[in-house]
């Protein structure tokens, strides 16, 4: 999960203790054991999660598998990265301890050293806000380290339906997945085509790539984050086509009220990604 978005600007705490619970109801579970097995024999997981934020994937993760577990969490944000190491994941899946190290890192510039050693490298909510230089960058490190998967967790493939439907959900999520494809002075996002263009970069390696669906599927329990999401979906679209904006506030301030209400539903599409050297 990135500390910030595309543009650098800061994910705030409490944005991602809101998504928590869902980013975990979301993430495959089958994904999860499959990577199990294939880490299974390993005396000690060296495991790199990369804009790991406040440590949400560990948490996630580290109760999945088995063994000792040493889980090294990049981040740009200092505070993010506290919040880390408080709390931090395990035990693991066998009672084995995990510990956890914080590194200060931008991820778009990592090194062979930055990795050297890992046994798995994972990320959550991490491709879609890279541009394409800056995902090839990551996997040309990663192809340097031999036989390490990766698990990809929560991109986003560009789909949002909202019931009840409303005659401006399908412009609003037009507009949004061009802001997710703008271009930033690191070059055009990926936004909803991340997923195509990673499998597509992992596959030439002669690695095997399986791909599942994690929909974050909202409804009355996660009013809150449903709120919280849609005044940055509505905002989003509006920032790439102003012209929304004549319409957009009645039509956010309907949908947050059918959230309040417990009336409004949301699958928000994302997929996992399993790298398997």
């Amino acid at each position: 999960m990135s500390a910030t978005d595309a543009t650098g600007a800061r994910v705030s705490p409490r944005w991602l203790a809101l998504r928590e619970p869902a980013d975990a109801a979301a993430r495959s579970a089958r994904l999860a054991e499959r990577l199990a097995r294939r880490l299974s024999a390993a005396d000690r997981l060296v495991i790199h999660d990369l804009g790991g934020g406040s440590g949400a994937m560990g948490r996630w993760l580290a109760p999945r598998l088995s063994g000792p577990q040493h889980w090294v969490v990049h981040d740009r944000d200092a505070d993010l990265l506290d919040l880390a190491v408080a709390a931090a994941p395990g035990p693991a899946a066998d009672g084995a301890a995990v510990t956890i190290q914080a590194r200060m890192s931008d991820i778009t510039r990592l090194t062979p050293d930055d990795l050297a050693g890992a046994d798995l490298i994972v990320a959550s909510a991490l491709l879609d806000i890279l541009s394409t230089n800056e995902l090839s960058g990551i996997l040309d490190v990663w192809t340097g380290i031999e036989g390490c998967p990766m698990l990809l967790a929560l991109t986003v493939v560009g789909r949002v339906v909202l019931t009840p439907a409303d005659p401006l959900d399908a412009r609003i999520g037009a507009a949004f997945n061009t802001h997710q494809r703008r271009r930033t002075t690191a070059g055009r996002l990926l936004g909803p085509d991340a997923v195509a263009a990673a499998a597509e970069q992992v596959r030439a390696t002669g690695a095997e790539v399986i791909i599942v669906p994690s929909p974050w599927t909202l409804d009355a329990a996660h009013a809150n984050l449903t709120a919280e999401w849609l005044h940055g979906w509505v905002a989003a679209a509006c920032a790439q086509t102003p012209a929304l904006a004549a319409e957009a506030g009645a039509y956010r301030d309907r949908r947050l009220a059918q959230a309040a209400a417990g009336e409004l539903a949301v699958t928000v599409d994302h997929a996992d990604l399993l790298v398997l050297p």
